[in-house]
């Protein structure tokens, strides 16, 4: 099968298009023909092992080379076979996940408990936009921010990919959205259910006397004492990410909302995806968010397998409003 390959950190050029084996899936784990992918923030964080802080401390980054050969968190595609202690899938089921890696390849063996059933009315492409940043959204939202009906939310980093997600989860919670954007994306974000807009490039949020019950920051650009004055006494923050850097960011930010936690008022937390305790319910549950029509995949561009560096690229340049797609 081919896959893209990363041997090294550096740009996208790393990524080397190469022939290897079709893996083979193990008792419990499925064999899933790759349909479709997408491109996240995580994908290039690890292909330029940055920021160099996060290499020597534990987690998916190695000190000097990558632990994650082949990147790619999003799959959609359709079960080629299946490990003898498999049961809910079989060979034709169509299926998507959020992995760890392994989607920028025409095959991947994913573990049972982490794949749920595509949504039926949607394409590969459409559901390849969803398992990351959907999910981010819903744990940033549901199970970090507590959100309930009558909720003022403001998302910081509307227009993005987990941003379009958290905008229309919030609404289908019945909560009254405050979206935070570049001039250009005011109307997309508008059109997702945002009751107000704010133009960051016009108006710094944080200096407006109206307070949220709930703050989810994707885009992480003001500071942690900032963006608590937007919040109601016992309101929550939950920081997604933050502004790109070499050396430290966006680390350092979710590091301040950390520190800060024990001595306010407010829950502040981390929306962290891939530490889900229940990927295949979240995905589920987001499926009935999808299948009601409350949520859509807002797709910015697609590309072709082999344009996956060019797509990282891209979207690496910030301006993506929407998600970044990839059919393989």
């Amino acid at each position: 099968m081919k896959a893209f390959v990363q041997r090294s950190y550096g740009p996208p050029d790393v990524l080397t298009l190469t022939d290897i084996p079709v893996p083979v899936p193990r008792d419990d784990e499925v064999l899933v023909r790759v349909c479709a992918t997408s491109v996240n923030p995580y994908d290039w964080h690890h292909m330029r092992g940055e920021p160099y802080l996060a290499r020597v401390m534990p987690g998916s980054l190695g000190l000097r080379a990558p632990k994650i050969p082949i990147l790619g968190a999003d799959i959609s595609g359709q079960v080629e076979a299946v490990g003898r202690n498999v049961t809910e899938f079989r060979p034709g089921d169509e299926v998507f996940a959020v992995i760890t890696g392994g989607g920028f390849a025409e095959y991947v063996c994913v573990r049972e408990t982490d794949l749920a059933p595509k949504p039926q009315h949607l394409s590969h492409e459409e559901a390849a936009a969803v398992p990351m940043a959907a999910n981010t959204a819903l744990i940033a939202l549901r199970d970090d921010g507590g959100i309930k009906p009558g909720h003022r939310v403001l998302v910081n980093g509307a227009s993005g990919g987990v941003g379009t997600f958290a905008v229309q989860l919030a609404r289908a919670f019945d909560a009254e959205v405050t979206g935070v954007c570049s001039t250009r994306n005011l109307d997309l974000v508008r059109s997702l259910g945002a009751s107000k807009v704010i133009d960051y490039t016009a108006e710094d949020f944080t200096r407006d006397a109206r307070r949220y019950d709930l703050f989810v920051d994707i885009a992480g650009s003001r500071s942690v004492l900032a963006s608590r004055r937007t919040l109601v006494p016992k309101g929550a923050y939950v920081v997604v990410g933050g502004q790109p850097g070499r050396w430290l960011q966006p680390m350092g930010h979710v590091f301040s909302t950390l520190g800060v936690s024990p001595f306010v008022s407010q829950r502040m937390a981390l929306a962290d995806a891939l530490k889900c305790p229940s990927p295949k319910q979240n995905l589920r549950t987001l499926t009935t968010f999808i299948d009601g029509k409350q949520v859509v995949p807002v797709i910015d561009r697609r590309y072709s397998f082999e344009e996956i560096p060019a797509a990282i690229r891209y979207l690496e340049a910030g301006h993506a409003p929407g998600k970044v797609v990839i059919t393989v």
